[in-house]
């Protein structure tokens, strides 16, 4: 072994290793499937130390599975489909893929994302994630496509999905329609407007809104049936300033009679009560808003104006003719989009939807039979799911992604699906076979929009069923069930429960009425200094994790996403990178020390008859910290584990056996035969063990020291593909330990007095004499005598049957003397 670790040379050498040998194909890992559903990312531009985080916290859980004797089905996939790459391409190309030709467009896209996947796919293998490459896919290849094409169909025939001109919730900016769980709340500053409508008398009727421009869409005003002060105005109509038409004045229990005036205007669509009350009232629609966030001709003098603009101008208006009275500052929350972060509208379109208010219940139970880990993560979920109020709108008015395979007769409106053997299809490109099967008409137009990313991706069960059977038929299969269905694992963070957990927990029960999954692993986010989470859309991703790969090593980053516990936020910690990276040295350093000491040492054929008190301490040691370790692991709770490794290998390990043996292994001939054998094979045995125990987390020094030292003796080609079974049987030496923690307090009593005094550890003791008032010890103690002289460096020990000596050290006549008691 050289003296220092080269990271940037030995990664790379172990990575080409484990790609030529296939270290982590499923072939070489016999054992009982263990499959992980795992997170394709969305290729939309660059990766950051926040997906380095959870990404390698599951390939830490994925290498423990494989070495305790699974045969680890770990695919993995790019989410290349969809709004966000489409967005990436607009903002990388400065272009609008409206200004474009769709096919074009769509090449585009095909072209960038291989692009970027190629280089996600990089930075994953230099982080040593033990992907079996073979099972890559993309959720816009034609077998995905093909998939998610026959769902949807099949989803529809089974009456889980219908289409209806229904209103949205729309992105002006992102010219898309969005589900609810794309949406966060903002809290944003507004202005309370109190506005002037006239009765039928020409009464002053004052209302107030937030959304003065909205006038133009106003259809109704509403008071509470309980309001006194509004009675006489049940079935009037009242004139909408500015505009001048009529409007009905209308009861419901809805409206909260405290806030503001108690009269309240509904519009076309404001908020979500807007539409309750459309809905309920059946009142007409009025649409000033355009899908490209700019006033129609409802608008009047607004027409071409957007929203803040149109809002100003109606204000000013409103002002100039005395209907304004006044103007109140509030916050309130308001609905974003998750990826543009602008505020959302309501507009009535043609959509395709998923039923989802009508299976809660059933939804909420499929998550009683799934593990969650942390356990609290569940009461996120239901928490979503019981307050969910709309079903899942998955049609999106954009142009990269995967079309609905639906083409519409404008003669009769009958829906004509495309055949499954067709699939997949893009109707745009490809015209309906034939006429239509309800009136036999001919002028049969596509259907424009394309599929949500997420109606796709809550696939990924199905997708990774394809990947490991070859049976593109994974919806109609029965096999699924009996073979694959549930998957062992989904890892994937919190911020997604809503979305990709949720709609894949939909769509297996849809399915198959099952759960996706046994155990779902949910992981936290980086923080930036400012307490926000890491990501590509936020200028605090400023960690390149290339340039941490340069300066720490894959280990050292891999050792720090350890550091955070399950489905807790984590700050991005440097002094962490820096622990990692003393760790690694210390590792290579101890395994050195050990090198030349196994040398000439063959892989242990038997067990020493006699392994002494210090081997059988450790081995005792070891073992426990490995039965701590597997119940951790047994609970995915990594760190942890890796806690239980880092007490043993830094305290018992390196501060006192190495110490302890160090005597023993340079002066062999002060010692047994025998002794010294048994010291070897303790030392092969829990460095082997503490390999092992590492090589999840630190998974390139591990395989280098192990190609160094044990590749030859153990005969299997990595330590990734060792089993903790075969490695060492587990010792259990309960007297050994009380006398090793004996042994090992008279060291260190006698390490800190040298210390005090500023002597060297080495330097030589005349006498170190051992107070006890056990009398049994002092028999015990005088068997390991050798020992106790080789590490203190005592001349000669002495014996005394006493508590009441102080532990001491002094000089006598220029030597040495030191006193402790135990």
């Amino acid at each position: 072994m050289e003296k220092k670790y080269n990271f940037q040379e030995y990664e790379l050498a172990v990575q080409e290793q484990w790609e030529k040998e296939k270290t982590y194909c499923m072939s070489n890992n016999p054992g009982p499937l263990y499959s992980i559903d795992t997170p394709p990312p969305t290729v939309s531009g660059k990766l950051h130390i926040g997906h380095i985080f959870s990404y390698t916290q599951t390939d830490i859980i994925a290498r423990y599975k494989r070495m305790n004797g699974f045969s680890v089905f770990y695919p993995f996939g790019f989410d290349d489909n969809g709004l966000p790459t489409e967005r990436y391409v607009e903002k990388k190309k400065n272009i609008r893929a409206y200004q474009m030709l769709r096919s074009n467009f769509i090449q585009l896209c095909i072209d960038e994302s291989k692009q970027a996947a190629q280089e996600f796919k990089n930075l994953w293998q230099r982080l040593g994630l033990s992907v079996d490459w073979d099972y890559l896919y993309s959720t816009i290849s034609d077998s995905t496509r093909k998939l998610s094409q026959e769902s949807f169909i099949e989803l529809y025939k089974k009456g889980y999905i219908y289409r209806r001109d229904e209103p949205a919730l729309y992105c002006t900016t992102c010219r898309t329609s969005v589900s609810q769980a794309e949406l966060n709340d903002q809290e944003l500053p507004s202005l309370f407007n109190s506005i002037i409508f006239k009765d039928e008398k020409g009464n002053d009727l004052v209302i107030g809104t937030t959304r003065p421009e909205l006038l133009p869409s106003c259809v109704a005003l509403v008071f509470n049936p309980a309001d006194e002060r509004y009675q006489h105005l049940a079935g009037t109509k009242a004139t909408v300033p500015l505009f001048n038409n009529t409007v009905p004045i209308l009861q419901d229990e809805l409206v909260d009679s405290e806030k503001g005036s108690g009269l309240v205007m509904i519009c076309t669509f404001g908020d979500k009560t807007d539409i309750v009350w459309y809905k309920k009232f059946d009142l007409p629609y009025k649409q000033s808003i355009g899908l490209d966030g700019k006033f129609t001709k409802q608008g009047d003098f607004l027409e071409g104006l957007k929203v803040f603009d149109a809002r100003k101008t109606i204000l000013d208006k409103l002002r100039d003719q005395n209907l304004l009275i006044t103007q109140q500052p509030i916050s309130h929350a308001v609905n974003v989009h998750e990826r543009c972060k602008k505020e959302i509208e309501f507009i009535l379109l043609p959509q395709w939807f998923v039923k989802i208010l009508d299976y809660k219940k059933i939804l909420l139970a499929q998550a009683e039979h799934i593990n969650w880990y942390p356990s609290f993560m569940k009461t996120r979920y239901k928490d979503w799911v019981e307050n969910i109020s709309w079903d899942w709108c998955i049609s999106r008015q954009r142009f990269y992604g995967i079309p609905f395979p639906v083409w519409h007769c404008k003669d009769c409106g009958q829906l004509l699906f495309a055949n499954i053997n067709d699939l997949p299809v893009d109707p745009q490109e490809t015209p309906y076979k034939g006429k239509c099967t309800q009136c036999g008409g001919t002028d049969i137009v596509p259907d424009t929009d394309v599929m949500d990313t997420w109606n796709t991706s809550s696939l990924s069960p199905y997708i990774c069923y394809q990947l490991l059977s070859g049976d593109e038929s994974a919806l109609s299969s029965n096999d699924i069930l009996i073979e694959f269905l549930p998957m062992s694992m989904r890892p994937q963070a919190h911020d997604i429960i809503r979305t990709w957990a949720f709609y894949t927990i939909v769509k297996t029960w849809m399915h198959h009425g099952t759960i996706p999954w046994q155990d779902i692993i949910i992981s936290g986010h980086v923080l930036a200094d400012q307490k926000e989470k890491l990501s590509k859309s936020k200028n605090n991703s400023l960690l390149e994790p290339e340039n941490l790969l340069q300066q720490y090593s894959a280990d050292a980053i891999r050792y720090w996403t350890a550091s955070g516990n399950l489905g807790h936020d984590v700050a991005f910690s440097e002094d962490q990178l820096k622990v990692g990276r003393r760790l690694i040295t210390k590792l290579w350093n101890v395994f050195r020390f050990s090198q030349p000491h196994l040398a000439t040492f063959n892989t242990p054929k038997k067990e020493p008859e006699e392994l002494g008190v210090i081997n059988e301490w450790l081995l005792h040691r070891i073992t426990i910290c490995f039965t701590d370790y597997k119940k951790y692991f047994e609970k995915h709770e990594f760190s942890p584990a890796l806690d239980q490794i880092e007490k043993f290998f830094w305290h018992d390990f390196c501060d006192n056996y190495v110490e302890l043996i160090k005597h023993q292994l340079f002066n062999p001939q002060d010692y047994a035969k025998d002794s010294v054998y048994a010291t070897q094979c303790t030392l092969y045995w829990v460095g082997l063990r503490l390999l092992q125990l590492y090589a999840p987390y630190l998974p390139y020094v591990t395989e280098t020291i192990y190609q160094l030292l044990y590749k030859s003796h153990e005969q299997v080609l990595s330590i990734h593909q060792t089993n903790f079974s075969t490695i060492q049987v587990p010792y259990v030496f309960q007297e050994s330990v009380e006398l090793g923690d004996v042994i090992i307090s008279i060291v260190t009593k006698v390490r800190k007095l040298k210390t005090e005094v500023q002597l060297s550890l080495n330097m030589p003791l005349v006498s170190l004499t051992i107070y006890t008032e056990d009398d049994d010890r002092f028999a015990e103690l005088k068997s390991h005598e050798q020992l106790l002289r080789g590490v203190t460096h005592a001349q000669e020990i002495n014996y005394q049957l006493d508590t009441f000596e102080k532990t001491k050290i002094k000089m006598v006549d220029g030597f040495w003397h030191a006193k402790v008691t135990v």
